[in-house]
């Protein structure tokens, strides 16, 4: 490893519950400015893995640095403000909310006006709520959602609140994103829409993803380098073209070919 391009080090982490272990001695790095993917079969650790690096969970083994911080011993609130953003396996939006409502909440950290001078709503408190908004507006642009700016989201079909998920992700200006499955449940078209968002997001913002994905199809398209897990175990990692013939994770996850 390099450690002086690595973002994120995951140094022989294990976490346990009960008696039954979660993760166990897994250690990766993850270079900036590259589209790392964490694979496996279900069960093999991969959320917990991101549960430890965004403070859900707390490891009883091993260290999580970020730039040079211990994630383990960083209090889960001032993760975000760190650089990391995420989404969720299972969405997690304020649904009674509308669109820009659920991004406009994700500017929280970075608002610097107190409550005060925020209910007065006047100077810097109004210039700063302008500001938000524009970095809000810009994003909605971005994500093409612009038709549900206003709506609510716990109407709106399963892609589109995929959709809001990652905007509200990126409304915290991450320098890293931990995406879990960002095409679940979706079709075809959903899944072309979202990695074109993926790449752009990459590529025009410079953003370093950590995606979990079970599109095995859509990994080797998009990632630079893949970790395979197993049973909280680390048992391959390497390019896209290594994974993908490596006897060990042909035998545990793809499949023959």
């Amino acid at each position: 490893m390099n450690s002086n391009a690595d973002l994120l080090s995951v140094q022989n982490v294990s976490l346990s519950f009960g008696g039954n272990a979660a993760l166990s001695d897994v250690s990766f790095a993850v270079r900036k400015g590259e589209i790392r993917a964490i694979i496996g079969p279900n069960g093999a650790g991969k959320t917990s893995m991101l549960n430890c690096i965004s403070g859900f969970y707390r490891p009883q083994k091993g260290q999580v640095l970020f730039q040079g911080t211990d994630l383990t011993q960083t209090p889960t609130h001032k993760i975000a403000p760190l650089g990391i953003a995420r989404t969720f396996q299972n969405i997690a939006l304020y649904t009674g909310l509308s669109t820009l409502d659920n991004l406009m909440a994700a500017r929280h950290i970075h608002m610097k006006q107190n409550g005060l001078q925020s209910m007065l709503y006047w100077g810097a408190a109004r210039r700063e709520e302008v500001a938000h908004r524009e970095k809000v507006e810009e994003i909605i642009d971005f994500l093409e959602i612009e038709h549900i700016r206003k709506a609510i989201v716990g109407a709106l079909p399963y892609g589109l609140r995929k959709r809001v998920e990652l905007g509200r992700a990126l409304a915290l200006e991450p320098e890293m994103l931990l995406l879990d499955e960002p095409m679940a449940g979706m079709n075809v078209e959903e899944k072309e829409d979202m990695a074109r968002f993926i790449l752009d997001i990459h590529e025009l913002r410079g953003v370093t993803i950590v995606l979990i994905e079970h599109d095995m199809g859509l990994v080797m398209d998009i990632s630079q380098r893949v970790v395979v897990l197993d049973f909280g175990r680390k048992i391959a990692e390497g390019t896209p073209a290594e994974i993908k013939h490596d006897e060990r994770v042909i035998h545990a996850y793809l499949g023959e070919q």
